[in-house]
């Protein structure tokens, strides 16, 4: 009889432990599908986490090229064709313009000495002005086709990249007087200056980033490109000393400075002309005009992810972001092409009255 009631007390254990078993088994697979669920939301969440918050609206049909954007005195600078609008960067209130800027591409500011330059690719010049009033001090003759335009911030010199005589001229940020030429050989687009403090510019039309010192003006390297057609963005992070370029052949690709190989690339989208950083969150940003912000999230160095791909507006192809805010402004318009009725004319675009505008995009 003992050795019956063992029998059955064993068999009443093992019944306990099954028991117990599938119970945590379906626990598990429980908790398996409710994180599963989490991960999921979460994904989703993450993957809408930036977006179009608003737009500023701009009077005009004038075609555009750069944005600019000073974090430090909240001034948002737009180049609008025969003048720049300034507006406040945090409410879109216009401020007020810069006139008689012919085929203006972009503005850079000096802010140690409160003053700006816009590059007039039509007249190759460069108007310098007051921050504070936006009132023009002079007109600085450059070389010829001014396109892209920027301040090493190290010597307060302002650079004109010029499309005409494919090469760059520097100018004094405080008195406005121009102090030489970079021999750069090529169509400068982006430009950004790296830890070493040498500033890098993309060349649109070598397929390279070549780079200058901003003192002697001398170039010192060249960077080629392995998948990159037509580069025009260009974004640093100083702190790996990682450059982050996009190219009309709707790819990026990041930069190992010091080696000058490229250490990762992505696919972006149609006309990518811009590119930034945000050091904090650690992510890139390429703008394009196909209607996307393509963002891709850095890990370390040499590690990288796709982010999200922020849906914006055709058009959409330059940005500049905000160090502050950590949000991005992109001017765009709804533009219609006219086919030309001329053989080997390009297309007329037409922009829509009342569609340009300047598109916030953040979190």
């Amino acid at each position: 009889m003992q050795w019956i009631g063992l029998m059955v007390w064993h068999s009443e254990c093992i019944e306990t432990s099954m028991h117990f078993l599938q119970e945590r088994e379906h626990k598990m697979k429980r908790m398996i599908a409710i994180l599963t669920i989490v991960l999921s939301i979460g994904t989703s969440l993450h993957a809408a986490e930036y977006k179009v918050k608003t737009r500023y609206p701009i009077a005009g049909t004038e075609g555009w090229d750069y944005i600019a954007v000073d974090s430090a005195a909240r001034r948002l600078y737009v180049s609008h064709s025969i003048r720049v609008n300034v507006l406040n960067a945090d409410t879109g209130a216009a401020i007020g313009t810069i006139e008689d800027t012919p085929g203006v591409h972009g503005v850079a500011i000096a802010s140690r000495f409160k003053h700006g330059f816009t590059s007039n690719g039509k007249e190759d010049k460069v108007s310098m002005f007051d921050t504070s009033t936006l009132a023009v001090i002079k007109k600085i003759e450059v070389g010829k086709g001014p396109d892209g335009i920027y301040c090493d911030e190290a010597s307060q010199r302002i650079f004109t990249n010029n499309h005409g005589s494919h090469n760059i001229t520097a100018i004094d940020g405080k008195s406005g007087a121009v102090v030489g030429t970079v021999e750069i050989g090529g169509n400068g687009e982006g430009a950004v200056t790296g830890k070493d403090g040498l500033v890098y510019v993309a060349l649109e039309d070598k397929n390279e980033i070549a780079a200058f010192d901003p003192k002697t003006l001398e170039v010192k390297r060249h960077l080629p490109l392995e998948n990159i057609t037509a580069p025009t963005g260009l974004a640093v992070d100083v702190k790996n000393d990682r450059l982050f370029v996009g190219g009309h052949n709707k790819t990026m690709a990041i930069i190992n400075v010091a080696s000058g190989k490229q250490v990762a690339s992505f696919p972006t989208g149609s006309g990518t002309d811009a590119a930034g950083f945000d050091a904090l969150t650690r992510r890139i940003f390429i703008s394009n005009g196909e209607g996307n912000l393509t963002v891709i999230q850095q890990h370390s160095a040499d590690e990288y992810t796709p982010d999200e791909s922020v849906v914006t507006q055709p058009s959409a192809k330059t940005m500049a972001f905000d160090k502050k805010t950590g949000q991005v402004f992109l001017s765009a318009a709804t533009v219609t092409n006219i086919p030309a009725t001329e053989p080997g004319k390009k297309p007329t675009k037409v922009i829509a009255e009342g569609s340009f505008c300047v598109l916030v995009v953040g979190k």
